[in-house]
């Protein structure tokens, strides 16, 4: 708190100073101006492939206003490291709606940053937002939209909606191509729009140097920036892969949440944004939002063709190769909802040993079904899903000898059984009736 304090009071502005587009044959490459006064300037970029856009009419000024959304997000992972506390926009009009949508946004999108750094601040107080430009713009489009963009992320979640919908005009869309999204879009069969997200590597920098760092809320980036690329390609639906889990706070009896721009609340502010704002009519969800970790589980382990090429771990996904590290909890998580499907050899097959056998995961495991003060700060599911999940195979296996961390739950806690997470259905959703046939028969077959 006391860092927070003092950056704030020495770097007091941070600037959006301007973004500019340029367009060749094959792409377009966006770039953002932010300043903190006194300390440094960056530039991020972004660069679209062109190769699926479509000839319907563009409308430039339409397009400007969608990238000078997109760097009002992309601002986050920069004033993150002084948490300046007025933000000042050069470059477009918001008003007091656009003001205080995205002040929430910060704030929640933030929630997990100020957590684990102990700072206690009101969302009020958190960042004040100068507009300089009081130019408003309205747009009249005429856009008839059709077809899906589907974000592809490489883990078992995306390539359950690109089976679900393998029947659709779909097309793949990637932010940085690396390893599993790519094999696993190229698996789909669909087309693909890659795009590379490219950081300041000043914010780095600072990081080192010892400036507030944490957690940003990534997939509010994949909000805006998909709803640019399905603009640009005529799209209808753009189509995440969220589930019912994502509205779970990391931290019990808080709203902090890892996931927050997954949860629904989040899909529902997008799309009333863009409503409001955008007016093209392309809508936002997440397909799986009616669905439990679990749920999703049973249907990905009968979707073998992607079981070698899938990778659900962050930190395996820094390196030259992405491989799964099977040391944190995003790989043990998924080793668990997986493993009253698969277990043993054929989830042995996926991550090369078997998890359960590790002590070393005693921690994360506790962790994972909810007997520590928070989750894992990872998109993970509910602590009664991985219960339920640890307990199933224990049944399973039934006077086999158990692996480690089984024996350690069986030893430890009750078992819980609760089948509610084969059966169970969020109503609360925003799956148009198509889609919700979709899911629902996908569900009763493998029940």
């Amino acid at each position: 708190m006391n860092k927070f304090l003092e950056l704030r009071s020495k770097y007091q502005d941070f600037i959006y100073e301007k973004y500019e587009i340029k367009e060749t044959e094959k792409e377009y490459e966006i770039s953002f101006y932010f300043n903190i006064p006194s300390l440094t300037s960056f530039q991020p970029k972004l660069v679209i492939e062109k190769e699926n856009i479509t000839n319907h009419h563009i409308d430039n000024r339409f397009l400007k206003f969608l990238v000078f959304n997109i760097g009002l997000v992309e601002l986050i992972s920069y004033i993150k490291c002084t948490c300046s506390p007025n933000i000042i926009i050069k470059c477009g009009y918001l008003d007091d709606y656009q003001i205080s949508w995205f002040q929430k946004l910060y704030y929640n999108g933030l929630g997990e940053f100020l957590y684990r750094n102990n700072i206690d601040i009101e969302e009020k107080d958190l960042f004040n937002i100068t507009i300089t430009n009081q130019e408003k713009q309205t747009f009249d489009l005429n856009y008839q939209g059709h077809g899906n963009l589907i974000p592809v992320g490489g883990g078992k979640d995306s390539n359950v909606t690109l089976e679900l919908l393998k029947d659709e005009d779909n097309t793949c869309f990637i932010i940085n191509p690396k390893g599993a999204n790519l094999e696993c879009a190229k698996i789909s069969g669909f087309k693909i729009t890659k795009v590379q997200r490219i950081l300041d590597k000043k914010i780095i920098e600072l990081n080192h140097e010892g400036f507030l760092n944490g957690h940003t809320p990534f997939s509010a980036i994949v909000a805006f920036l998909s709803y640019l690329v399905a603009y640009l390609e005529n799209k209808k639906y753009i189509i995440l892969s969220n589930e019912d889990s994502a509205n779970q706070a990391t931290v019990f009896g808080t709203n902090i949440n890892h996931q927050y721009s997954k949860t629904y609340e989040f899909e529902n502010d997008f799309n009333h944004y863009a409503e409001k704002y955008f007016k093209t009519g392309i809508k936002y969800f997440s397909l799986l939002r009616p669905l439990t970790e679990f749920q999703i589980g049973m249907l990905f382990s009968k979707m073998k063709k992607y079981h070698q090429a899938f990778k659900s771990c962050n930190i395996g996904s820094k390196g030259e190769t992405w491989n799964w590290c099977n040391h944190c909890s995003k790989c043990l998580f998924v080793f668990i909802i997986l493993s009253p499907m698969l277990y043993k050899e054929e989830l042995i097959s996926i991550f090369h040993k078997d998890l359960y056998e590790d002590d070393s995961l005693l921690e994360t495991f506790q962790e994972l079904l909810g007997y520590k003060e928070t989750k894992p700060w990872e998109c993970v599911g509910t602590y009664e899903e991985v219960r339920y999940a640890v307990s199933l195979l224990i049944q399973k296996l039934n006077h086999q000898k158990l692996p480690y961390l089984l024996k350690y739950y069986k030893d430890h806690y009750p078992l819980y059984l609760d089948d509610k997470f084969e059966a169970k259905y969020n109503h609360q959703n925003n799956l148009d009736e198509h889609f919700e046939k979709l899911v629902k028969e996908a569900i009763k077959n493998v029940s």
